[in-house]
């Protein structure tokens, strides 16, 4: 059998388990501390409790993984017979610990192991993965399986409107966004990741406008282009939907939809309500 890379990535990424198992992707999950309890992600908390704390305003922060967690995990999937190498795709570091995590535990990983900061979160860093792990299936080296994450990292837009900043500033993963915290209670923010961060993109008035101005980036940034989209909520499952069904109908481009609900980690930054969307050249 040839050897072949191996792709670890970490919960935030949020792939449909189908998806995991199909492409061998190994997932690591990240922790939600939710009074004197930590949760892991994906296993112990789920959105809907997530969600139901945050109302109740019940104390909750999130946790990288510690890095003997990735070493653990870098050392499990080396042992299969057949791996040559690793690549570990993570959430921004700008948002999170969690790459100088895999960094450290890679130092002393049984295997080679490249660990990227692909600067996205949520189906944004899963489409990285994705990429990555259909390229290793087609025998691409380490190098080449970098390269291809990268590249489609480069091509992908995550866009997302917010209730409320009030989560984003407790959990400190407001950026440049902070000088909207201002007016907060007369606009409904619209923020983006740029280079990994999260910052400003418009302020509006209303949430059913800032919805369809969301639909209206969508559809600009995807163009004519081949796409690959993903929407996420966060108790908001109906307006998920409706805003899937127009952008099934207004991007000619569209490959693959995903819908689907955060989890707990970046649910505990953004809170209930939040509608994001991905938007990745395929």
């Amino acid at each position: 059998m040839s050897r072949h890379v191996a792709i670890v990535t970490d919960s935030t990424a949020y792939l449909p388990k189908g998806a995991l198992e199909r492409h061998r992707i190994t997932s690591v999950p990240l922790t939600v501390v939710l009074g004197d309890r930590a949760l892991e992600e994906g296993t112990e908390i789920s959105a809907q409790s997530l969600a139901e704390a945050l109302r109740k305003r019940r104390s909750v922060t999130t946790s990288r993984p510690a890095p003997r967690v990735f070493a653990d995990t870098y050392r499990a999937v080396a042992e299969q017979a057949d791996v040559a190498g690793i690549v570990s795709l993570h959430l921004s570091a700008e948002i999170s610990g969690t790459y100088d995590a895999a960094v450290l535990a890679a130092r002393e990983a049984p295997v080679p192991v490249r660990v990227v900061d692909t600067g996205m979160v949520a189906m944004a860093l899963g489409f990285c993965a994705l990429t990555a792990a259909v390229t290793a299936e087609a025998g691409g080296t380490l190098d080449e399986t970098v390269a291809a994450a990268r590249k489609r990292a480069e091509g992908t837009s995550a866009f997302f409107y917010v209730d409320t900043l009030d989560y984003l500033r407790r959990g400190g993963r407001i950026g440049a966004a902070r000088a909207l915290l201002g007016s907060a209670l007369a606009v409904k923010p619209l923020l983006e990741l740029v280079d990994g961060r999260i910052e400003p993109l418009e302020k509006v008035r209303t949430a059913s406008r800032a919805i369809a101005r969301l639909e209206e980036i969508a559809v600009d940034r995807a163009g004519g282009s081949a796409v690959d989209i993903a929407v996420h909520h966060l108790s908001a499952a109906d307006r998920a939907e409706q805003l899937a069904e127009r952008l099934r109908e207004r991007v000619p481009g569209l490959k693959d939809l995903h819908v689907s609900e955060v989890g707990a980690v970046i649910g505990a930054h953004t809170g209930p309500g939040l509608l994001g969307v991905v938007v990745s050249l395929g």
